[in-house]
Protein backbone atom coordinates (compact mmCIF):
# COMPACT_ATOMS: atom_id res chain seq x y z
CA UNK A 1 0.00 0.00 0.00
CA UNK A 2 0.79 3.66 -0.56
CA UNK A 3 0.12 6.62 1.44
CA UNK A 4 0.61 10.31 -0.10
CA UNK A 5 -0.30 13.47 1.87
CA UNK A 6 -0.01 17.23 0.98
CA UNK A 7 -1.37 20.27 2.14
CA UNK A 8 -3.68 22.14 -0.04
CA UNK A 9 -3.92 25.92 0.92
CA UNK A 10 -6.96 27.65 0.69
CA UNK A 11 -7.45 31.32 0.80
CA UNK A 12 -10.83 32.92 1.24
CA UNK A 13 -12.03 36.54 1.19
CA UNK A 14 -15.54 37.02 2.17
CA UNK A 15 -16.74 36.05 6.31
CA UNK A 16 -18.98 33.35 4.05
CA UNK A 17 -17.75 31.68 1.14
CA UNK A 18 -18.51 28.48 -0.38
CA UNK A 19 -15.25 26.99 -2.44
CA UNK A 20 -15.28 24.13 -5.36
CA UNK A 21 -11.92 22.44 -4.57
CA UNK A 22 -12.71 19.61 -6.92
CA UNK A 23 -10.10 20.58 -9.46
CA UNK A 24 -7.50 21.44 -6.40
CA UNK A 25 -7.82 17.87 -5.28
CA UNK A 26 -7.59 16.34 -8.72
CA UNK A 27 -4.55 18.38 -9.45
CA UNK A 28 -2.99 16.52 -6.06
CA UNK A 29 -4.65 12.94 -6.92
CA UNK A 30 -2.85 13.53 -10.87
CA UNK A 31 1.19 14.26 -8.64
CA UNK A 32 0.88 10.93 -6.86
CA UNK A 33 0.89 7.23 -8.41
CA UNK A 34 -2.17 6.03 -6.65
CA UNK A 35 -4.68 4.58 -8.83
CA UNK A 36 -7.33 2.84 -6.17
CA UNK A 37 -7.47 3.67 -3.30
CA UNK A 38 -9.23 5.88 -0.49
CA UNK A 39 -8.85 9.65 -0.28
CA UNK A 40 -9.25 11.46 3.38
CA UNK A 41 -9.77 15.70 3.20
CA UNK A 42 -9.21 17.04 6.39
CA UNK A 43 -9.64 20.65 7.32
CA UNK A 44 -7.97 21.52 10.85
CA UNK A 45 -10.11 24.66 11.45
CA UNK A 46 -13.33 24.67 13.68
CA UNK A 47 -14.81 27.25 11.91
CA UNK A 48 -14.49 25.44 7.93
CA UNK A 49 -15.88 22.46 6.67
CA UNK A 50 -15.97 20.02 3.52
CA UNK A 51 -18.80 18.71 2.01
CA UNK A 52 -19.62 17.13 -0.96
CA UNK A 53 -22.86 18.72 -3.05
CA UNK A 54 -23.73 20.38 -7.08
CA UNK A 55 -21.67 23.48 -7.21
CA UNK A 56 -24.36 26.17 -8.99
CA UNK A 57 -24.59 29.50 -7.86
CA UNK A 58 -27.95 29.75 -7.16
CA UNK A 59 -27.90 27.11 -5.03
CA UNK A 60 -24.31 28.14 -3.36
CA UNK A 61 -26.33 31.35 -2.21
CA UNK A 62 -29.20 29.14 -1.03
CA UNK A 63 -27.11 27.12 0.97
CA UNK A 64 -25.11 30.49 2.88
CA UNK A 65 -28.92 31.28 3.72
CA UNK A 66 -29.79 28.53 5.40
CA UNK A 67 -26.54 28.59 7.34
CA UNK A 68 -27.11 32.50 8.18
CA UNK A 69 -31.15 31.85 9.23
CA UNK A 70 -30.04 28.47 11.25
CA UNK A 71 -27.62 29.93 13.34
CA UNK A 72 -28.06 33.71 14.02
CA UNK A 73 -24.32 35.72 13.49
CA UNK A 74 -24.72 38.05 16.24
CA UNK A 75 -26.94 35.87 19.31
CA UNK A 76 -26.71 35.76 22.87
CA UNK A 77 -24.15 33.22 22.53
CA UNK A 78 -21.47 32.89 25.86
CA UNK A 79 -18.91 32.48 23.43
CA UNK A 80 -19.00 35.93 22.48
CA UNK A 81 -19.70 37.44 26.10
CA UNK A 82 -16.17 38.57 27.77
CA UNK A 83 -17.73 37.44 31.11
CA UNK A 84 -17.59 33.86 30.13
CA UNK A 85 -14.91 34.18 27.48
CA UNK A 86 -11.57 34.83 26.88
CA UNK A 87 -12.39 34.73 22.77
CA UNK A 88 -12.41 38.15 21.42
CA UNK A 89 -13.51 37.47 18.06
CA UNK A 90 -16.59 37.54 18.55
CA UNK A 91 -17.33 33.97 16.01
CA UNK A 92 -19.78 31.20 18.11
CA UNK A 93 -22.20 32.15 15.34
CA UNK A 94 -19.23 30.34 13.13
CA UNK A 95 -18.27 27.56 15.07
CA UNK A 96 -21.96 27.14 15.66
CA UNK A 97 -22.21 26.27 11.94
CA UNK A 98 -19.51 24.30 11.72
CA UNK A 99 -21.23 21.90 13.65
CA UNK A 100 -23.95 21.19 11.18
CA UNK A 101 -21.31 20.26 8.47
CA UNK A 102 -18.15 17.85 8.77
CA UNK A 103 -14.76 18.97 8.66
CA UNK A 104 -14.07 15.37 7.16
CA UNK A 105 -14.34 13.61 3.90
CA UNK A 106 -13.37 9.86 3.00
CA UNK A 107 -14.25 9.12 -0.78
CA UNK A 108 -12.62 6.44 -3.24
CA UNK A 109 -10.44 7.11 -6.09
CA UNK A 110 -10.95 4.57 -8.95
CA UNK A 111 -8.40 5.07 -11.88
CA UNK A 112 -6.57 7.67 -10.60
CA UNK A 113 -9.52 9.98 -10.22
CA UNK A 114 -11.76 10.68 -6.85
CA UNK A 115 -15.50 8.97 -7.52
CA UNK A 116 -18.17 11.54 -7.80
CA UNK A 117 -21.15 11.96 -9.00
CA UNK A 118 -22.32 14.15 -12.36
CA UNK A 119 -22.76 16.28 -10.60
CA UNK A 120 -20.92 16.26 -7.30
CA UNK A 121 -18.18 18.68 -6.22
CA UNK A 122 -16.07 19.00 -3.00
CA UNK A 123 -17.50 22.03 -1.51
CA UNK A 124 -14.77 23.77 1.49
CA UNK A 125 -16.92 26.44 3.29
CA UNK A 126 -15.46 29.28 5.00
CA UNK A 127 -17.35 30.45 7.85
CA UNK A 128 -15.45 32.97 9.79
CA UNK A 129 -13.08 34.74 7.16
CA UNK A 130 -11.12 35.88 5.04
CA UNK A 131 -8.33 33.96 6.30
CA UNK A 132 -5.68 31.75 4.93
CA UNK A 133 -6.95 27.68 5.58
CA UNK A 134 -5.91 24.73 4.59
CA UNK A 135 -6.95 21.00 3.85
CA UNK A 136 -5.05 17.99 4.62
CA UNK A 137 -5.02 15.40 1.47
CA UNK A 138 -4.03 11.96 2.38
CA UNK A 139 -4.67 9.24 -0.13
CA UNK A 140 -3.91 5.39 0.25
CA UNK A 141 -3.70 2.21 -1.91
CA UNK A 142 -2.27 0.92 -5.10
Amino acid sequence: MKIAFETIPVKTKESMQLLDITQMVRDCLIKHPIRDGVLLLNTLHTTAVLFINEFQSALVEDMKSILAHLVEENGDYRHNDPRHSDCTRGNAGSHLRSMLLARTLALPVRAGDVVLGRWQSIIFAELDGPQERSVQFQVLGE
